[in-house]
């Protein structure tokens, strides 16, 4: 490793791969200076992973009735072991009210520690305002569906108080355009998603003030028109903020490979998706009131079915499956000088959501001391990962 002392290290930009001297001090990094040597032993540094999808992890489940400090501390843990120490938690379709009452309990859950306060930087809101069709819908339940209005957009700021909110509905359903301009008026981002909105009504969309369409590839039929369906309708378009799950699994490699060379390369985020499987091994887990099965393949199935319902991806390993999949596109992609061959996929799961949510996420002076150091195998996987979190060491 390299040379490590308090509050400092030397390591090699994962951009650049110059050596620099990172120094930081009361969870701010303070100065990035070069430092001279070869550096070619020197491990990685990059800023911490951020994950804008999280509806579970460690066996936790964030649709659970109950959910006590010690279980968001585990999820928070194994987040912190993957590479993550901030996400948006996610909660989605059931009951608006029993949905609001989670989010009132996580809000005030996670006034209890500074830990949590730093982890859970906000909330993603997926449904209930989303396309009931079968296909469309995927895992969402269709009697929970329905129509957004003014004031449920209202309700909601109110309910999660200030910060961060990433808001998924289905532009189509009635009310929604001018539920866009109310959540984009409070301060909410809006991504679109489980839709089959038609060209027209995706504009319309955008002209309110969606800017993001999520996890694109699925919550949308196995078998879609193939002159006329929501993949090409999103992939004509070059002004979303489109977000993929990297594990091999919700989209398959082709076609995460044909995304890449269409759309935009910083309109591209990573999201995990991860639900209480995530981080553990295989097994039954529940995801409300859904009992899944997480396979040796690390699949998450409806029992009896082929439909996936969330992911059990750590967020690193879908760093390092995106980059297994882009194969030789990752050289083309390699940032500047000899910079890690991960570097594109690590910002498209961490500086770019980041940005995308309005939240700090770079190594430089005045970012939050969150960031991840990495030694490299010799074909450039990764092979060990250490996490900070407001400047302290995670476990």
């Amino acid at each position: 490793m390299g040379a490590m002392k308090g509050s400092a290290l030397v390591a090699r930009d994962y951009r650049t791969g110059r050596r620099v001297r990172l120094v930081w001090r009361a969870g701010v990094i303070r100065e990035v200076t070069p430092e001279p040597g070869a550096g070619r032993g020197d491990p990685w540094v990059a800023p911490a992973l951020v994950d804008l999808q999280v509806n579970g992890f460690a066996g936790t489940d964030f649709r659970a009735d109950s959910v006590s400090e010690a279980d968001l501390a585990r999820a928070i843990a194994g987040l912190h072991r993957s590479g993550c120490t901030r996400f948006l938690l996610t909660l989605f379709t059931e009951d608006w009210k029993t949905l609001l009452g989670r989010l009132r309990r996580f809000r005030a859950l996670r006034k209890h520690a500074p830990s949590f306060l730093r982890a859970v930087v906000g909330w993603h809101i997926e449904g209930p305002f989303l396309s009931a069709a079968p296909g469309f819908r995927g895992a969402h339940p269709a009697e929970a569906m329905r129509d957004p209005s003014l004031e449920a957009i209202r309700e909601l700021r109110r309910c999660a108080g200030p910060g961060p909110i990433l808001l998924t509905l289905a532009p189509e359903r009635r009310g929604a355009i001018a539920a866009i301009r109310e959540a984009v008026a409070l301060g909410m981002r809006v991504s679109l998603g489980h839709t089959d909105a038609s060209a027209a009504c995706l504009e319309a969309a955008a002209a309110a003030g969606a800017t993001g369409f999520t996890h694109l590839g699925n919550g949308c039929p196995p078998a879609l028109d193939r002159h006329d369906n929501i993949l090409w309708r999103i992939l004509e378009r070059t002004d979303l903020t489109v977000s993929l799950i990297p594990d091999q699994v919700h989209v398959s490699p082709p076609l995460f490979r044909i995304i890449h060379r269409l759309l935009p390369p910083d309109r591209i985020i990573y999201v995990s998706d991860a639900m209480a499987g995530a981080g553990s091994g295989p097994g039954v887990y529940r995801l409300g009131s859904l009992e899944l099965a997480v396979g040796r393949d690390q699949r998450v199935r409806l029992p009896g079915t082929q439909l996936y319902a969330g992911s059990a991806l750590r967020p690193v390993d879908g760093v390092e499956r995106a980059v297994a999949m882009l194969g030789d596109a990752v050289r083309a992609e390699r940032r500047a000088g000899d910079g890690a061959p991960w570097a594109a996929a690590w910002d498209r799961f961490s500086t770019l959501p980041a940005a995308w949510m309005g939240l700090p996420s770079t190594l430089s002076p005045g970012a939050p001391a969150d960031f991840c150091v990495i030694q490299t195998n010799r074909d450039g996987t990764i092979r060990t990962l250490q996490v900070w979190s407001g400047g302290q060491e995670t476990e």
